[in-house]
């Protein structure tokens, strides 16, 4: 397993993933032996319908205020090339209320077709800013908000943030009905919800559970982004394809989720949801309306992921305590400033205890870069308290630094200067010995080849490579030459660095 795969940073910062648990089969309203199509549709309207909360719990307040503020969303991407889309591996294709089938005109046909899909969204202004989920909405070339009453208007993306998969929507439209903002960090194990969409392309719909988890992280936003951030609120208030960006609610009728993902070996409902807590959203969408984009803040400290193996746990030495066990600071971070060190125990944030890494990754995420912030923490079993500013960056990570480099599967060497001068470059770093990794296997690259530039940042030692490859993330376009025709550079992209 991979340092990626094993270890989150607080960044806003990233949970790893183990897999996708977003369902493993395409919906299949269109494929079900034995029935007639009236029979099919009678079916999945009476199953979208179905509470199963205690029934003492009176929603009927909750649905009169939640129903008129959620919308439908569908959307248009028009025909940019020709092939099939591959509809197999795309993480989102069980969450949109069109057959995929339909939706791209079916999976042999290849002429371009235009795709269709739709999702939900929740109003949270009276002059229309609507909150969705990234993936209903990336990409698309036309949106088509439709609310309760059946009013239609054109949507206009404002701004997306792939991290959380969350996007705001405008519509022009005034005197809206829209939902408050819940205090997320006061929902409870066993409190009653209702989730509010438009599942399977159905009117708008209401289903009751309970929150059944908090501070989930499943993975599935490491799939669209670098920087995956993820706290989901679980449920098994039925969720379904289309549910997307709808509203999960209290028993008041506000808003305490985004519903965002499920967990199903069909593709459909089988128990569990997930949604990403009203704190969040509100600090997400706030920004992106004011600012256009996320103000992210990075306190810059790595933990184990919370699904971490026993194994991994003895491999990189994580031991077992009270609070988030740090495994690495990193440089010039809000977490080396405040003298958190490697093998402390984070134990609260902000006086509220943490007990695992998504937790820490949750209270983060609703603040921005100049917050200050507490951090308790144990050293040696003593208690200590420090207040620190967090940054707009997370700072170097040694292992992440030594992992960018080593990925390349080589060793490098400097170029002497008298070299450099006979070649007519101002310096370089000379490719040896390679060994499988990401120059084999996703260049041509031979032994000898000299790197004068990672993107655009020249490279003459081999600690600017290694920072440049760091700075690069997971992608990264090397330059340079070979000895022998010094007048002629090569380009070659590298991804999945990291």
């Amino acid at each position: 397993m991979t340092i990626k795969q094993s270890f989150a940073t607080v960044a806003v910062a990233a949970a790893t993933s183990l897999g996708s648990l977003w369902g493993f089969s395409q919906y299949q309203q269109n494929h079900l032996p034995g029935l007639d199509s009236s029979q099919k549709a009678s079916l999945f309207k009476n199953a979208s319908y179905t509470a199963t909360a205690d029934p003492a719990i009176d929603f009927e307040k909750a649905a009169k205020r939640a129903v008129p503020a959620v919308v439908h969303i569908k959307t248009l991407t028009k025909a940019r090339q020709a092939g099939a889309p591959d509809l197999q591996n795309n993480p989102f294709k069980d969450f949109f209320g069109d057959d995929l089938n339909d939706m791209f005109g079916g999976q042999g046909n290849m002429q371009a077709q235009p795709r269709r899909a739709s999702g939900s969204g929740v109003i949270i202004s009276a002059d229309g800013y609507i909150v969705t989920n990234n993936h209903v909405v990336d990409g698309a070339d036309e949106l088509s908000i439709t609310l309760s009453n059946n009013k239609s208007y054109k949507g206009k993306v404002v701004g997306k943030d792939p991290s959380s998969d969350l996007a705001i929507v405008k519509i022009e439209a005034t005197n809206l009905p829209y939902l408050n903002f819940a205090n997320s960090d006061n929902v409870h194990l066993g409190q009653s919800v209702l989730a509010v969409g438009y599942p399977l392309n159905l009117d708008v719909t209401v289903t009751s559970g309970i929150v059944s988890a908090k501070s989930r992280s499943i993975g599935i936003n490491s799939q669209n982004s670098k920087t995956p951030l993820e706290a989901f609120i679980q449920t098994d208030a039925a969720i379904n394809p289309g549910n997307s960006g709808g509203a999960l609610v209290n028993a008041d009728g506000d808003l305490i989720g985004i519903n965002s993902a499920i967990a199903s070996p069909t593709g459909s409902y089988a128990g569990y949801g997930y949604a990403i807590p009203s704190n969040m959203v509100n600090k997400i969408a706030t920004d992106i309306v004011k600012y256009g984009s996320t103000k992210r803040a990075y306190l810059g400290v790595m933990f184990g992921n919370d699904q971490m193996s026993d194994e991994d746990r003895q491999k990189y030495d994580v031991k077992e305590g009270e609070g988030v066990f740090v495994m690495e600071v990193a440089q010039n971070s809000a977490a080396a400033a405040a003298g958190i060190q490697k093998g402390d125990f984070i134990t609260k944030i902000n006086g509220t205890s943490v007990t695992s890494g998504t937790q820490i990754i949750e209270k983060i995420a609703t603040m921005r870069p100049g917050d200050k912030v507490s951090i308790g923490f144990q050293r040696n079993g003593a208690e200590k308290t420090a207040t620190t500013t967090l940054k707009g960056e997370s700072g170097v990570y040694a292992s992440l630094k030594e992992q960018a480099l080593e990925s390349l599967g080589a060793t490098f060497e400097a170029v002497p200067k008298a070299q450099a001068a006979q070649l007519g470059i101002g310096g370089g770093v000379t490719v040896k010995s390679l060994v499988p990794g990401a120059l084999t296997e996703q260049t041509r690259i031979k032994e000898g080849f000299i790197i004068t530039k990672i993107n655009d940042q020249k490279i003459t030692t081999v600690d600017e490579l290694r920072l440049a490859l760091q700075k690069a993330g997971s992608s990264a376009i090397m330059s340079g030459i070979y000895p022998n025709n010094p007048q002629r550079e090569y380009q070659y992209a590298l991804n999945d660095l990291q």
